[in-house]
């Protein structure tokens, strides 16, 4: 799993630059751009969090919403075999493509965030 930052609802990601020797990252999941950088991962942190608090006083000193709704439209580029296979699928069960995928994302996010249940070991013998 990716490493991730989170601080009051926000996810930022964690990159390093090579080039820069630099720790950065950018808060995902909204509309608005914001990114924050450090040179050790205490002030990474520091910075993202600052963000984000600086993201908040700005929304309400403005009446602008904190979390920016995203639209809810993405375009997502497949292969041609899965597309097809996909849309196959979803005529079979019949509903649209689009209601098709929204369900398989929509399932693959709940096991996502279900909590870690560790699997029973079999007896043998």
């Amino acid at each position: 799993m990716k490493n991730l930052l989170r601080y009051k609802g926000f996810l930022g990601t964690v990159d390093f630059s090579d080039e820069d020797n630099v720790l950065f990252g950018k808060v995902i999941g909204i509309r608005d751009h914001i990114s924050y950088e450090g040179a050790t991962i205490k002030d990474l942190k520091k910075d993202f969090k600052e963000a984000i608090d600086y993201q908040i006083a700005y929304c309400k000193k403005t009446n602008l919403p904190i979390h920016k709704s995203l639209t809810g439209n993405f375009n997502v580029r497949i292969n041609p075999e899965l597309h097809q296979q996909a849309a196959r699928a979803s005529t079979e069960k019949g509903i649209s493509l689009n209601k098709y995928v929204q369900e398989a994302i929509q399932s693959y996010v709940q096991e996502e965030e279900a909590p870690y249940k560790p699997r029973r070991k079999k007896k043998i013998g």
